[in-house]
């Protein structure tokens, strides 16, 4: 191969506008191949691409050519490929007449089984880094390989600059994509209830959880937030990671008692494209998404504890693997967990990780119930009124003292969503008009004598009030109306809790009521 500098250089920027206008992996790959054997045979063409974190290789693209056992793996330790390895490290080119000489590398041996004879291999350096190595091999060594070593070292420079290029390119579309995730995560996660504007307060039980929540807003440590269902949690996580120095990136929710075994990895780890089958794309697991940023562990406490032995090994390394990838993914979040339950409690009954509560309980909340803060009560529901009223366009009702008197005194079993839900319910169906307290009785507890019952385990409570819902929507869950709006929880939550009190729908649902 024989050729003056100006022919070189003439070839050279030839194959560079061949391949300067193709816009993805596969495509540049074929076009660097296709231009290549236009100029020399060879029976094996490879790119690889190094990552310094994680010391490892992977292809650019399917090699061309011969394949071999060897180095057929996506991904690989930097290690398992010693000629990769050696013009990695070394930034020089590797030029093997004879593989037998370098036999006693497992790579070299696999590429004799396969029929090839001779090698060359080339780093690729862009600004002084080496981006990778691109490899030519043959089962018969050409008679000008000294000369075609010679170019193809200066070619590798242009083939450098095209692939740092093309791996920029896939960043910024896979930043894109990032993007658009994020996007719609947030316009899902975007609920008026988690608006600053939207919590309201004036007893001096809140306006001390809430300066404590300002102390530990700046600290990067992890917070275990605690209440009965409907007080405010899900807010206050919202609120810690809005005050914190993370509140750039996102905070990501996992709904842990929607998390069944076979979902877990998928949902937290994400997955790779054909990990399995119907995973047509790669996905993006929560843990990835709330990189930089932070991680609410919502109802940890219903999480089962095979499950919680996997999250904690990821909260104390903070890597993990995507499911049918081997590549190790390190993140950096703050970990929010909240419950309804008492986790020291179930921890010391063998019901929940010890070693998980210790981490997840660095700090903590306790967020008290409405009826531990009754004078929230009347500024909640003037707030709470007008601002329903605003967002739907109707006369908002006013409430008569008796009234307000009664709510003030009632138990609230589901706190603050459920006074909420009532505010909005009586929005609806009694715009503009004046709210008695006979009135009130039959919102708060259809069927009961008095407002304030005797006294009944938290359990109990949840499930009554959830059959009052059940009751007043037929039993249909899902749907502006249904049962999980009102109540103000996800689908699956609230699937969930039916099973935990035994609540069969069926006892709600008449004959022409619709199925959910």
């Amino acid at each position: 191969m024989n050729m003056d500098t100006a022919s070189r250089y003439r070839l050279l920027l030839e194959i560079n506008n061949a391949i300067v206008k193709h816009t993805d992996r596969k495509s540049l790959f074929q076009a660097l191949a296709t231009e290549i054997r236009k100029i020399f045979h060879y029976d094996r063409f490879s790119i690889n691409i190094y990552d310094p974190e994680t010391k490892s290789l992977s292809y650019f693209s399917t090699a061309e050519g011969v394949t071999h056992q060897g180095l057929e793996a996506e991904n690989r330790p930097l290690s398992q490929g010693a000629v990769a390895q050696e013009v990695i490290r070394s930034h020089r080119p590797l030029i093997i007449p004879d593989l037998n000489e370098r036999s006693y590398w497992p790579s070299v041996r696999s590429m004799l089984q396969a029929g090839l004879t001779a090698s060359m291999a080339f780093p690729l350096i862009i600004r002084g880094r080496a981006l990778g190595s691109i490899h030519f091999s043959f089962i018969k060594k050409p008679d000008d390989f000294q000369d075609l070593g010679a170019f193809l070292s200066e070619f590798a420079d242009v083939v450098a600059v095209a692939v740092e290029n093309m791996l920029a390119h896939t960043r910024l579309q896979e930043r894109n994509k990032s993007l658009a995730r994020q996007k719609h995560y947030l316009l899902e996660e975007s609920e008026d209830s988690y608006s600053q504007s939207s919590f309201f307060y004036a007893s001096p039980k809140m306006a001390e959880v809430m300066r404590q929540a300002e102390l530990m807003a700046s600290s990067d440590a992890s917070v275990l937030i605690t209440g009965e269902t409907g007080t405010g949690k899900e807010f206050v996580a919202r609120h810690l990671h809005r005050r914190s120095p993370r509140r750039d990136a996102l905070l990501v929710k996992v709904n842990c008692p929607a998390l069944s075994a076979g979902l877990f990895e998928s949902e937290l780890f994400g997955h790779a494209k054909g990990a399995f089958t119907g995973a047509e794309r790669k996905r993006v697991g929560r843990f990835e998404m709330a990189q930089g940023g932070s991680l609410l562990l919502d109802e940890i406490g219903e999480l089962p504890l095979h499950l919680q032995a996997k999250l904690l090994h990821v909260l104390q390394d903070k890597r993990f693997e995507r499911v049918g990838d081997s590549r190790t993914i390190q993140v950096d979040f703050r970990v929010i967990a909240a419950t309804n339950r008492d986790l020291a409690e179930a921890a010391a009954q063998n019901q929940f990780r010890s070693d998980l509560f210790y981490r997840l309980n660095t700090v903590s909340l306790r967020l008290p119930p409405l009826r531990e803060r009754r004078e929230d009560i009347p500024l909640l529901i003037q707030r709470l009124n007008e601002l329903q009223a605003s967002r739907t366009y109707r006369q908002p009702p006013s409430y008569s003292p008796e009234a307000m008197d009664k709510l003030t005194q009632y138990t609230w079993p589901g706190n603050v969503r459920e006074l909420k839900n009532l505010v909005k319910r009586l929005l609806i169906l009694r715009p503009g008009q004046t709210i008695t307290d006979s009135e009130i009785q039959s919102f708060l507890q259809p069927g009961q004598p008095k407002a304030v019952g005797s006294p009944m385990t938290l359990a109990e409570v949840e499930r009554q009030h959830i059959k009052r819902v059940l009751t007043q929507t037929h039993g249909v869950l899902s749907g502006e109306q249904g049962a999980a709006a009102l109540l103000g929880v996800p689908r699956s939550t609230l699937q969930y809790r039916l099973k935990k009190h035994g609540i069969s729908l069926s006892e709600f649902r008449g004959n022409s009521a619709p199925s959910d």
